[in-house]
């Protein structure tokens, strides 16, 4: 029984000296940055209401779960996230046999973001295409009809916060 115990326990010393670590968590952001502005997205689709939610999930995101402070003034920020609204397409996915009305719809929307340092310059973080997507149920009866679009993509806006904040902070 003693032997067992002395082998597992040389097992377990050799593996903790193999130089094992799990990937990504270098931090992105240096030391010296207290403070990150995220002004509103630009627009290059006609869904507007994405380059406020975004930015705003994003936010909430980072004051949940780090140590940074969220600015409104871009000049007085360490770092700076700007994006991109790239692509917004939504498409039926399922149709209800019957009707023939769509009862699944999924949205995809393409962004571009940035952490950029201010004093420096220096790019901390880019995704040229990041693409976020989400699928919902419609309802197929046009009495009970409720748009859930704009639901959909609040639901994405805070995925694609949680994905955009694990990504800076863990470098993926």
């Amino acid at each position: 029984m003693k032997a067992g115990g002395a082998c597992a326990a040389g097992v377990f010393l050799l593996a903790s000296a193999c130089g094992y670590h799990t990937g990504g968590r270098a931090e992105l952001v240096p030391k010296t940055v207290h403070t990150i502005a995220i002004p509103a997205f630009t627009n290059q689709t006609t869904r507007y209401k994405l380059t406020d939610q975004l930015p705003e999930a994003i936010a909430r995101e980072f004051i949940s779960r780090t140590r940074y402070r969220i600015v409104s003034d871009a000049t007085t920020a360490d770092a700076v996230l700007t994006g991109a609204v790239l692509g917004y397409l939504s498409f039926p996915t399922v149709f209800d046999p019957t009707t023939g009305r769509a009862s699944a719809v999924e949205v995809h929307v393409n962004l571009r973001l940035n952490l950029v340092e201010r004093a420096t310059g220096k790019t901390l973080y880019t995704r040229p295409n990041f693409e976020m997507r989400e699928r919902y149920q419609i309802s197929i009866d046009p009495a009970a009809f409720f748009e859930e679009n704009d639901a959909a993509l609040a639901r994405a806006s805070q995925a694609t916060a949680q994905q955009v904040v694990s990504s800076i902070l863990d470098n993926f």
